[in-house]
């Protein structure tokens, strides 16, 4: 005799319906275990049937100081022969040919001395350029890889392989595998922030996008030039029905997608949007607070300055404090530092739209106590030549002021979230072109990184077609000498 209620979907069984309904349950233990090949395990396979948010906090492999990032990212690849790495003998040879052989994208000329003036700073005493005084007050925090060497002197593909650890495929980015491995510590509030005034970069969403991870983990993009929180995050507000009546409706809704969900054992796509509805109906309840920066004290707005780059840096920091676990800021759209001519007055302009904010950004998660459990990065996907670049067709014509791409070596900073301050790493030739000592590739950051977040990258895998993937590919090595 039938003791429950007739229902229609128990008319139509799917080979899979069928397998999870007889057997005593065999087709549920099989799917648990397919669930543990794509890195969820047996857990993970029960929390996602239940509904589990995927961003919810997890534990690292082992325990580590940093428990967020803040990556500032200077598109388009600053100078560092005009920022962190000095080089006197590149100054003496202003205006005559280096004794090198420069394998350069384009044709180059004569050495171009930075016209920009250094000096010692703090207990350490490493010099800085005067581009970054705000900054360099703050260097006894930060650790300069001055030894960085990426693939190739091209933006799509160095964007690519600094964000995603591959220059051509498509993968994850980094913050998506960070919050993969760690979740976030505020569910109300993306897991990751990539915000970009004025628009989008070159490749676009590809620079923090979830590649093949579920969607939960592709980053949030904003556009930080809009200052109105109703166009910074379009239709954060719904103005025709109150709260209750939006959790009723997606109350209902969720409903609906849960038996969809389980009709079709867990699709990681259509999981990734029931999570971007509840994502958004809490987002209403935090995001006026946490983007809305005139609820600072006036010193602090002052602190990090009145421009573009100040509110965002500081909207950074609004969100590690509230528990976002990665936060991007970029300089601009397109690539603004890419000077191949007028460089001494591009970079000075843009130097100074960023500079007072990311000093007030390392200071103030100081005085807050947070940046020892915050990771803040600084740099771009590659530097530029220490010889000028010569006039071509179409760009830079009659121009012999600035610098073609180079990714043979270049400068990147780390401060805080348990890295070595007030110490450099590596070096680069006396010209400043190649990095030829305790030389540092893209793998091994993140390597670093990751490592810095209490990962083993060897082991932080996410299987994919067949095979275990991760952020470092089949490379890198943790540069423990920069670890505190």
């Amino acid at each position: 005799m039938n003791h429950h209620a007739p229902s229609l979907d128990d008319r139509f069984l799917t080979r899979r319906d069928f397998l999870h309904k007889c057997g005593m349950g065999m087709g549920a233990l099989a799917l648990t275990k397919i669930m543990a090949g794509l890195g969820m395990g047996e857990a993970g396979a029960a929390e996602t049937a239940a509904g589990f948010n995927p961003l919810t906090p997890k534990a690292a492999h082992f325990p580590a100081k940093a428990k967020r990032v803040i990556h500032l990212f200077m598109n388009g690849g600053p100078s560092q022969v005009d920022s962190f790495d000095p080089k006197p003998t590149l100054t003496k040879y202003h205006g005559k040919p280096l004794p090198l052989d420069l394998k350069t994208e384009r044709k180059t000329g004569a050495a171009l001395g930075s016209p920009f003036k250094f000096r010692k700073y703090g207990q350490s005493g490493i010099e800085v350029s005067e581009l970054f005084p705000h900054t360099a007050q703050s260097i006894d925090d930060i650790c300069v890889i001055r030894s960085m060497h990426a693939d190739v002197p091209n933006h799509e593909p160095s964007l690519l392989l600094m964000n995603c650890g591959d220059a051509r495929q498509i993968r994850p980015s980094m913050g998506s595998w960070v919050t993969y491995g760690l979740g976030t510590e505020n569910l109300n509030l993306p897991g990751f922030i990539s915000m970009c005034p004025g628009g989008m970069p070159l490749q676009e969403s590809q620079n923090w996008q979830a590649g093949f991870l579920p969607g939960a983990f592709q980053g949030t993009y904003l556009n930080t030039k809009n200052t109105d929180l109703e166009k910074l995050i379009e239709n954060i507000r719904n103005t025709s029905m109150s709260s209750r009546e939006q959790r009723q409706q997606l109350d209902l809704l969720l409903a609906m997608n849960q038996r969809h969900l389980q009709r079709r054992q867990q699709d990681a796509q259509l999981e990734a949007r029931v999570q971007s509805f509840e994502l958004a109906y809490r987002m209403q309840m935090e995001a006026d607070d946490a983007f809305d920066i005139t609820r600072e004290p006036s010193p602090i707005r002052a602190m990090y300055g009145d421009g573009v780059q100040g509110r965002q840096m500081l909207i950074a920091r609004r969100l590690v404090e509230r528990g976002v676990r990665f936060v991007q800021v970029w300089h601009g759209d397109g690539q603004p530092w890419d000077s191949h001519d007028d460089l001494e007055v591009n970079h000075r302009r843009l130097a100074g739209d960023c500079d007072q904010a990311i000093g007030a950004l390392l200071r103030d998660l100081k005085q807050r106590g947070l940046l020892d459990e915050t990771l803040v990065i600084w740099g771009g996907e590659f530097g530029r030549t220490p010889v000028v670049e010569m006039p071509t067709p179409g760009s830079n014509a009659g121009k012999i002021n600035g610098r073609d791409h180079n990714h043979y070596g270049f400068t990147m900073w780390l401060a805080g979230g348990g890295v070595k301050g007030g110490h450099i790493h590596g070096a680069t030739d006396e010209f400043g072109f190649k990095a030829v000592e305790d030389r540092v590739h893209v793998h091994d950051l993140h390597a670093t990184i990751l490592h810095l977040l209490g990962f083993d990258h060897e082991k932080l895998t996410y299987r994919y077609a067949g095979r275990d993937f991760r952020l470092t590919d089949v490379h890198g090595n943790v540069v423990r000498e920069i670890l505190a």
